[in-house]
């Protein structure tokens, strides 16, 4: 699973997951920005997922999901809104299995070309690019997104506007 992954040399942990920092962005259509990765050795073995990826040393998961997303995008003209979802995941990626503790913040943006000049070497080798998509072709998707309730949480998003307070979504393990 996921490209989301990649980068992890300095990352904090926080009982033994990985702090990730992820953005749910949004252009002024409600499209959503998926990233497509895959596995570094295996193209076929692929997936749709946000920006995003973790925290490094002492910044916060603000800071993070600001910084990823200048290097996965190039996009920084965004104001970070509430966090959305929260999610625990488990998966293999590049030959090791990653423990995350995922946070999921809003963000809007008037840009939409993507330049991603800030990738990791593993990143370069397992990113593929960006799409933006609607709410209703991420409904009818048939490629692999995570979160795995991706389109029915931005459904809810765009119909309800943001939660309260972030719902955690039930642990995904790959």
């Amino acid at each position: 699973m996921p490209a989301e992954a990649v980068g992890a040399g300095q990352d904090s942990y926080e009982g033994g997951l990985r702090k990730v920092a992820r953005v749910v962005l949004l252009d002024p259509q409600d499209r959503i920005l998926l990233l497509h990765g895959h596995e570094p050795d295996d193209p076929a073995d692929d997936w749709w997922f946000t920006p995003g990826g973790g925290v490094e040393g002492d910044e916060t998961r603000e800071q993070a999901a600001l910084r990823e997303l200048m290097e996965e995008t190039g996009i920084t003209e965004v104001e970070l809104g509430p966090v959305l979802w929260r999610r625990k995941c488990s998966f293999p990626f590049a030959g090791r299995r990653w423990d995350q503790d995922e946070w999921y913040y809003l963000a809007r943006t008037d840009r939409t070309e993507i330049a991603a000049a800030g990738l990791t070497e593993l990143e370069r080798r397992s990113v593929a690019g960006a799409r933006w998509w609607t709410c209703r072709e991420l409904t009818r998707a048939h490629e692999t997104v995570y979160p795995t309730r991706l389109a029915g949480l931005l459904r809810t998003l765009l119909d309800e506007g943001p939660p309260a307070s972030p719902v955690i979504l039930d642990p995904e393990i790959v």
